[in-house]
């Protein structure tokens, strides 16, 4: 029998991809048992689950392919309420969240922690800290996890900012509005910060985060930064009101939170920059 080395090539190739294929779909299912193990200790330590994203499930619905990528957001109303009495503009990266995702291959766990915060919005309180650290070891009791970079983190770094034109209340409608009206976009829901410091007895002042996503745009933006799951996405929207009355909006740079992780960023990134804002300036003029 003859067997044409053509054939014996294509067989090879074949092997490959079917290699790399059991590979994904292994690290998809250590990604999932992450997020489940996460989920499972978020419930346990009495922490209040916010919402669950699988990023790459949804990008893949819509025809966009990305490394295996599910962020947890929790939260805890007296530590929220804690910092944000520090800093109202911490709320930005408020509440508490955890990435399981695909980095090159392997299962990985990524948090952000209160140095994070610390050097992002000029924290420095170890009650605080202590309070943070607490709080998110619980969540991460029986998992490996490693802290989101901080290495060239500064205050304010990729933070990127409005003033809105009208009040806090028809400042967030206008905003949902128009983020809705685009066909690609996924709602998951806001956080009253105020509410929940009012319900403790705090006076906060007005500050709502609110949470939405584009699944295909997203998916194309984290297809080779996928650890950018856990701050640059889901879309976060602060919306307060700042010491002198106005209305403020604070949003992430996705380029700088690419550069912060990867050391580089791309197209996509920018382009969803300059998306987001126009579709906000628009909204809030």
């Amino acid at each position: 029998m003859t067997i044409h080395r053509h054939m014996l090539v294509g067989a090879f190739v074949s092997s490959l991809f079917m290699i790399e294929a059991t590979a994904q779909q292994t690290v998809q299912y250590q990604v999932d048992q992450n997020a489940e193990a996460v989920q499972r200790a978020v419930e346990a330590a009495g922490l209040d689950a916010i919402v669950a994203i699988d990023h790459a499930r949804l990008a893949a619905a819509e025809g966009v392919e990305m490394p295996a990528s599910r962020v947890q957001v929790f939260s805890d109303t007296e530590l929220n309420t804690a910092i944000l009495s520090q800093n109202i503009r911490a709320g930005l990266d408020l509440p508490l969240r955890v990435l399981s995702f695909d980095e090159r291959a392997e299962a990985t766990v990524m948090y952000t922690d209160f140095a994070f915060l610390g050097k992002r919005h000029g924290l420095n309180s170890s009650e605080l800290a202590d309070a943070f650290t607490a709080k998110m070891d619980s969540a991460l009791a029986t998992i490996e996890a490693i802290a989101a970079p901080i290495q060239g983190l500064t205050e304010n770094y990729g933070v990127l900012e409005l003033t809105s034109a009208h009040g806090h209340p028809e400042t967030i409608e206008r905003l949902r509005a128009a983020v809705m009206s685009q066909g690609d976009t996924v709602w998951f829901g806001e956080v009253d910060f105020t509410q929940d410091a009012k319900a403790l007895g705090h006076d906060l002042g007005p500050a709502t985060l609110l949470l939405f996503g584009g699944p295909a745009p997203g998916g194309v933006a984290m297809a080779e930064f996928p650890a950018i799951g856990l701050d640059a996405f889901c879309q976060k929207l602060l919306v307060y009101e700042g010491p002198d009355g106005s209305v403020r909006v604070i949003y992430n740079d996705i380029a700088a939170l690419a550069q912060l992780h990867y050391g580089q960023t791309t197209k996509p990134h920018h382009q969803l920059n300059e998306r987001l804002t126009a579709t906000f300036s628009k909204a809030v003029e």
